[in-house]
């Protein structure tokens, strides 16, 4: 439905398709649902995803009235920093698959980040990049572990798992959904990942372009267990014919938010995208200049394409399209078109303000979500407009960090993700930051990205240039009013927020 996010653990791409000059890309979702075995613990069932990924791309082509010999290339696009281990030799997962999400880890972030070796780190970087100015020693000199890092899941793993432990003698395979799904495709023939999935694990080093073996000894974490690391636009093999009838080139394999960066064609520095989906995510393209994680932003890979090389700066935010989905799997609405229209029937929230469990800024996994300033008059639209203004206010406190520390001028500021269907939320994002927003005809651009860049792999396209001309914009935002105006509604929220730390 529009304006929900699809919380699938991998979003499937099946591919375009060539008739003479036509060009088909289908899309369809299904649901991969997520696994709770314990209280913060959130999995996913590997068999159960590969199986609903093959039938999501036999659909696609049936609906599209093709065959599979038709197909030019397939592009995937998956949910970052999501993994799984398995057997070098049988190919046996030895897990399930542990979502970003999952907070097992948490008792060990905790240790490390209150650790005498990590303040001795800090120390020592910070002489480093004071005395050769290089930006590669300014992250190490801020490192802050947390939930959402892969490593420190993986850690847990190798501390908590036997089988894991027993194996991790060159008998271990580490992927995430990427590497799993094109294991699996190519029979166990290809085992690999690209710069951008590879990046967005917190345990591959962007300056240097390999795996961190520094992070990896202090974390006991073997370096034999990672694929090898290949362009994000690049010929991975083919899909065994047995699969699907056909072998099929895999032409592109990239993380979500990249994908949807380069769906948006924000190709050039200071391009900025915003999506807003289960989670919301920032992308600033920072060209060819790589920004040292600080205030809660961190660099990334966006794609590498032969000698190309783009970074990017990122800050997410949790709890965006989840709180939406709460909302109305507790009746608070029937159909989430309607919420928009909820939130503009009255003139604010009644100073109710909603708190979701998360931090711009600040790793603080105890901080609880919660409404405030409830009273006798509160009603469902209250209740849907603090909700939907938690989200805008959040928008503007990630802006504000971005303009502060990202040293190039913002240009073109465009939206997707199933939030950004919200009317009330795009024009509110709006007016807080001051800056005209684009929306998409298509909401889904991590699908048309890994389209792109399986496109331009297989010379499909020949250049970025021919991708600017098939972008569609939808609607654009522009400010209707001052942010003067949101300042009381903006200083109460902010007050409920630190009412909700370390909860």
């Amino acid at each position: 439905p529009a304006g929900l996010p699809r919380d699938t653990g991998v979003a499937l791409n099946a591919g375009f398709c060539e008739l003479g000059i036509i060009t088909i890309l289908c899309v369809f979702c299904e649901q991969v649902e997520s696994l709770y075995p314990h209280p913060g613990w959130v999995e996913l069932d590997p068999e159960v995803l590969w199986s609903q990924f093959v039938g999501v791309i036999k659909e696609a082509v049936q609906a599209a009235g093709l065959h599979m010999r038709q197909i030019a290339g397939l592009g995937i696009s998956t949910q970052r920093a999501t993994f799984i281990t398995w057997h070098k030799r049988t190919g046996k997962p030895f897990h399930n698959f542990i979502s970003w999400q999952d907070l097992r880890s948490a008792e060990l972030v905790n240790s490390w980040n209150k650790s005498l070796l990590l303040k001795v780190i800090h120390v020592i970087f910070t002489v480093l990049h004071f005395l050769t100015g290089n930006d590669r020693y300014l992250a190490p000199s801020f490192l802050t572990f947390s939930t959402q890092q892969t490593s420190m899941k993986l850690s847990w793993v190798f501390k908590n798992i036997h089988e894991v432990k027993a194996a991790k003698k060159n008998n271990c395979c580490f992927g995430t959904v990427d590497t799993w799904l094109l294991y699996r495709l190519t029979k166990g023939s290809v085992y690999a990942t690209d710069y951008s999935n590879a990046s967005a694990t917190g345990i591959f080093e962007p300056f240097t372009k390999c795996w961190n073996p520094t992070l990896c000894n202090l974390l006991s974490i073997p370096m034999s267990i990672y694929p090898s690391v290949k362009d994000t636009s690049f010929n991975f093999g083919s899909a065994d014919s047995e699969i699907f009838g056909a072998p099929i080139p895999i032409m592109a394999m990239v993380a979500d938010q990249q994908s949807a960066m380069f769906g948006e064609c924000c190709f050039h520095p200071g391009d900025v995208k915003l999506t807003m989906g289960t989670g919301g995510f920032w992308n600033v393209n920072t060209g060819g200049h790589l920004f040292a994680s600080q205030s809660g932003l961190y660099p990334l890979i966006g794609w590498k394409i032969g000698e190309e090389v783009v970074y990017l700066t990122e800050g997410c935010m949790s709890d965006i399209g989840t709180a939406i989905k709460w909302a109305q799997d507790i009746n608070l609405f029937t159909n989430v078109d309607e919420t928009a229209k909820m939130a503009r029937s009255i003139v604010d929230s009644q100073g109710v303000c909603f708190v979701p469990g998360f931090k711009v800024s600040v790793n603080d996994p105890d901080l609880c979500a919660s409404f405030m300033g409830l009273k006798p008059s509160t009603t469902r639209n209250h209740l849907v407009r603090a909700i939907l203004e938690s989200i805008a206010f959040r928008n503007k406190q990630l802006y504000d960090i971005i303009v502060k520390k990202v040293r190039i001028p913002l240009q073109t500021i465009r939206a997707d993700g199933g939030v950004s269907n919200n009317s009330f939320v795009m024009q509110m994002t709006s007016d807080l930051i001051n800056k005209k927003i684009e929306k998409p005809a298509n909401a889904d651009m991590s699908s048309l990205g890994a389209a792109f860049l399986a496109g331009l792999a297989s010379g499909f396209w020949t250049d970025k240039e021919q991708l600017k001309k098939l972008r569609r914009i939808e609607a654009v935002f522009e400010p209707k009013k001052d942010l003067e105006e949101y300042r009381p509604a903006m200083d109460t929220w902010l007050q409920a927020t630190k009412h909700s730390l370390h909860w």
